[in-house]
C-alpha cells in the first residue's frame, strides 16, 4: 500500500493505524488482487477511529491511498502510467440516478446513470477501481474538482444489505456503505471471488465491537456519506 499522509502519532498502531483499544491487527486479512485499488482521500476525512480507508489498503497486495483535494490525471495520483478508460470510479451521483434496488450489485452506468449495455464485458476489461473517501460534499468536491474522472469507467454499487455501521453512522441513502465495504463487494464482483468479503470484513467488525464496548459515540454522528458505495471510508 502506498500512502501519502504524515505518520501516524506514536499512540497509534504502526500497522493498521487505530488507537491501541481499536488495533484490528488480528482480525487484517492477506489478499493478492488482480483488480488495483486507488483510493482518493478528502483531506478533511483523516478519521482516526471508524475510518475504513487504511483498513482497505493494507489488506490489499495493489492499493494505493492518496489524500488530497486534486490531482492532474490518473497518473499522477496513481505514481505511474495508467489508461483512465481502464479504471472504474465508484460514484453514487444524485438520488434520481440510484439503481433499481433489484439490479445487479455492481453496476456499469454512463453520465446521466443509465445502465450500460453489455455490462460484462465493460466490467471485464477493469485493470483498476476508484473509490472516493470522504462525506457527501466531500466525495462530490473530489469528483468534480478531478475531471479526469469523467474519462473512466463510472460504477455504482446496489448492496443487499445495510452498512455494518449501524448506529454509529446515519445513511441518508440505502447504497451507502463504508470504504472499506464498497472496496471489498466491489472487488468481490469485478474479479469473482465472492470468498473474500467476509475476511476483508472482519477487521471493521472487529473495530466496531471494540468501539461500541468502549462507550465511545461518534463525534459528527450524521456523516451522510451517501457517496459511498464509494464511498465510504
Amino acid at each position: 500500500m502506498t500512502d501519502t499522509v504524515a505518520s501516524p502519532p506514536p499512540t497509534d498502531c504502526p500497522r493498521c493505524g487505530k488507537p491501541p483499544g481499536l488495533c484490528v491487527c488480528a482480525a487484517l486479512s492477506s489478499i493478492e488482487n488482480r483488480v488495483e485499488i486507488l483510493v482518493l482521500r478528502h483531506p478533511q476525512e483523516q478519521d482516526r477511529e471508524l475510518g475504513t480507508a487504511g483498513i482497505l489498503c493494507r489488506q490489499l497486495a495493489h492499493a494505493t491511498l492518496r489524500t488530497g483535494l486534486s490531482w492532474p490525471n490518473l497518473a499522477k495520483a496513481l505514481g505511474r502510467p495508467a489508461e483512465a478508460r481502464r479504471w472504474g470510479a465508484l460514484y453514487l451521483g444524485t438520488r434520481t440516478q440510484a439503481p433499481a434496488p433489484d439490479a445487479p450489485p455492481l453496476l456499469a452506468v454512463d453520465a446521466d446513470g443509465a445502465e450500460l449495455p453489455d455490462q460484462e464485458g465493460v466490467l471485464g476489461a477493469l485493470e483498476g477501481l476508484i473509490l472516493l473517501d470522504g462525506n457527501w460534499a466531500q466525495a462530490k468536491a473530489l469528483w468534480w474538482r478531478n475531471a479526469w474522472l469523467l474519462k473512466t469507467r463510472r460504477l455504482v454499487l446496489n448492496p443487499r444489505a445495510p452498512s455494518l455501521y449501524g448506529d454509529l453512522r446515519r445513511e441518508p441513502r440505502r447504497e451507502s456503505v463504508s470504504t472499506l465495504e464498497a472496496g471489498a463487494l466491489a472487488l468481490s464482483i469485478l474479479e469473482g471471488r465472492p470468498d473474500i468479503v467476509a475476511p476483508m470484513l472482519e477487521p471493521l467488525r472487529l473495530l466496531l465491537r471494540r468501539y461500541r464496548d468502549s462507550g465511545a459515540r461518534p463525534k459528527t454522528p450524521d456523516r451522510r456519506r451517501s457517496h459511498k458505495i464509494s464511498r465510504r471510508r
